[in-house]
């Protein structure tokens, strides 16, 4: 298998993780293993009447559900596999030496945080600043591992694309739009804000008169035995509900205004990203007030996580070919 190869694969592996974190967490299975990273101290979940009454007495503060402690282990096992995945491109990265050595390097180091924090998820008992650090790092790696493609496979425009390149600084500026929002999202997330608001356009109530921005966004929020469901009172979390709302307005616009002017652009490859962008974005629209309206179902809610990597993935592929020239 050559690097262009393991680096695609290990793409679809990345966004994998990133799914099946997603559907884990969405199914309040982050701490259906309260250990790590073993799950009630063994490598795969206890099945049979003695090692379940074995795993109760060494963890009496947790009952055992054996569904969730698969799904957290199934998201393990993928990592884990990830993180080979990514062991083997830096080893052949730098057996190559016209192959990248910094960026793989880097990568190699994020993983490993990356396994820190999956760590620091469970036994910090889904505290959101980690749980959040979390799923930023798996989209970081996500982008990383499409820059390494990039950067492997020497993509270019050939002369460059003259009218496409007058608009780099918009599109750096709708990749910083939305890496906000996916931050947004994220904190919305890991503090169970999601269905904080449950009507459009705007929240029911006096929501304007409620909010709390200060204690919304403060990264500590005290000792407790467990994070899980949030620990934040309504307005904090309506607060954080409405933040990430309103920015996604706020994205959309950015984005689509990146769109349309691409769509005019000379090389077939900045009009076929824009025409992606333009469908990632509808249909990343259309998920969110769906999740809204039908008070958000877990297959819903899972695909707008993955829209929201493909979305960043889209707009780094964007930023990246529209400042090169062949």
């Amino acid at each position: 298998m050559n690097i262009n190869t393991l680096i695609k694969l290990t793409l679809v592996f990345t966004l994998m993780v990133i799914l099946m974190g997603a559907y884990t967490r969405l199914s309040d299975a982050g701490l259906g293993c309260p250990d790590w990273p073993g799950c009630y101290g063994q490598i795969i979940v206890p099945s049979d009447s003695d090692e379940i009454s074995q795993a109760q007495n060494q963890f009496p503060e947790r009952k055992l559900e054996q569904d969730k402690a698969w799904l957290e282990m199934i998201h393990r096992y993928i990592a884990g596999a990830l993180g080979l995945m990514v062991l083997a491109i830096l080893i052949m990265c730098l057996r190559n030496k016209e192959a990248p050595k910094k960026l793989p390097m880097f990568i190699s180091a994020l993983i490993i945080f990356q396994a820190a924090l999956g760590m620091w998820t469970v036994t910090m008992k889904l505290m959101p600043i980690v749980v959040m650090s979390h799923l930023i790092g798996g989209f970081s790696l996500f982008s990383l591992m499409l820059l390494l493609y990039l950067r492997n496979k020497k993509i270019r425009i050939p002369g460059g694309d003259s009218y496409a390149r007058q608009f780099a600084p918009l599109a750096m500026a709708g990749l910083l739009v939305l890496v906000v929002q996916i931050m947004l999202g994220g904190w919305t997330s890991s503090n169970y804000a999601a269905l904080s608001c449950t009507t459009l356009p705007i929240c029911e109530g006096d929501w304007l008169g409620n909010l709390q921005f200060a204690k919304a966004f403060s990264p500590f929020q005290g000792d407790h035995p467990s994070f899980e469901f949030g620990v934040l009172d309504y307005p904090a979390r309506m607060t954080i509900h409405v933040s990430h709302r309103i920015w996604g307005i706020v994205t959309a616009i950015v984005l689509l205004m990146l769109a349309i002017k691409l769509v005019k652009s000379h090389s077939s490859i900045m009009r076929n990203s824009a025409y992606v962008l333009l469908l990632l974005l509808t249909v990343q629209i259309g998920l969110g007030i769906s999740n809204i309206v039908m008070h958000l179902p877990l297959g819903i809610a899972v695909s707008h996580n993955g829209g929201a990597a493909l979305l960043l993935l889209n707009m780094v592929f964007i930023n990246y070919v529209i400042l090169r020239k062949a």
